[in-house]
C-alpha cells in the first residue's frame, strides 16, 4: 500500500488468511499534516458469495477495530432480521469474532473501497486523499463471489473499477454490482424498513434467503 508498510492481517476466527498486501501499517505524517487513517482488514471466505463494500470505517469502528461498530449503525441489525433463525452474537469485542463467523456462514463478505484516507469526523464527505483497496488481490480468495453490494453511495462510486479488477480475475465468471442504501446513521431519510427491504431483495436474489 502507498505509504505504508505491509503487514500480516490478524489471523483470528471470521477473517480469511490473505496475502500481506491486502492490509497495510499507518503511515508515518509530518508534523503538523493530517493523521493518516488506515482501514480494517477483509471478512472473506473461499464460499462468500455476496460481498458489502463500504467506504471506509466511521471513528466508533476504528476505535473499536470493528466493521459498523457504531451503535446506531443498523448493519448488523440489519442481518440479524434476514436470518432471524440463526441469532446473531451481541454486540462487544469479545463476541466479534463470533460475529464475523456468523457473517461468514451466511456466505457474506465485508470490506471497504478505501484502504486509507485523512478525515475529520465520520463523514464520507469528509474523506480526501483516499487509497483504493487493492481487490484484484482479495476477488482470488473469492471464487464463489456472484455480486458486490455497495452499502451506499461513496462505494458506489467505485463499482465499475472494482468490476473491473473482477472482470481480470474471473473473466469467464458473472459479477453483478449493486447500490444498496447506506446503513449509516447519518442517512436518515431512509427508514429501517426500507433499508431492510433493499437488502433483503438483494440477498434472496443470490439464493442466500
Amino acid at each position: 500500500m502507498e505509504g505504508g508498510v505491509p503487514v500480516k492481517a490478524p489471523k483470528s476466527p471470521g477473517f480469511a488468511d490473505l496475502p500481506p498486501s491486502l492490509a497495510a501499517a499507518p503511515s508515518l505524517a509530518a508534523p503538523g499534516a493530517p493523521t493518516r487513517l488506515v482501514g480494517l482488514p477483509p471478512v472473506v471466505s473461499g464460499r462468500t458469495v455476496v460481498l458489502i463494500l463500504g467506504s471506509f470505517p466511521g471513528a466508533a469502528s476504528l476505535k473499536a477495530q470493528q466493521y459498523y461498530g457504531h451503535p446506531q449503525n443498523h448493519f448488523w441489525r440489519i442481518l440479524q432480521s434476514l436470518w432471524p433463525q440463526h441469532p446473531l452474537p451481541p454486540a462487544g469485542p469479545q463476541h466479534y469474532a463470533q460475529r464475523c463467523a456468523w457473517l461468514l456462514e451466511r456466505r457474506l463478505g465485508v470490506w471497504d473501497v478505501y484502504a486509507s484516507c485523512e478525515r475529520e469526523g465520520s463523514l464520507d464527505t469528509s474523506i480526501r486523499r483516499a487509497v483504493v483497496n487493492d481487490f484484484a488481490q482479495l476477488l482470488r480468495e473469492c471464487p464463489a463471489l456472484r455480486a458486490i453490494a455497495h452499502n451506499g453511495g461513496e462505494s458506489f462510486k467505485h463499482s465499475a473499477a472494482v468490476r473491473q479488477q473482477w472482470a481480470g480475475v474471473h473473466a469467464d465468471a458473472q459479477v453483478q454490482s449493486a447500490l444498496l442504501p447506506s446503513t449509516s446513521p447519518a442517512n436518515a431519510s431512509w427508514s429501517f424498513e426500507r433499508k431492510q427491504t433493499a437488502w433483503a431483495q438483494l440477498m434472496a436474489a443470490h439464493g442466500l434467503l
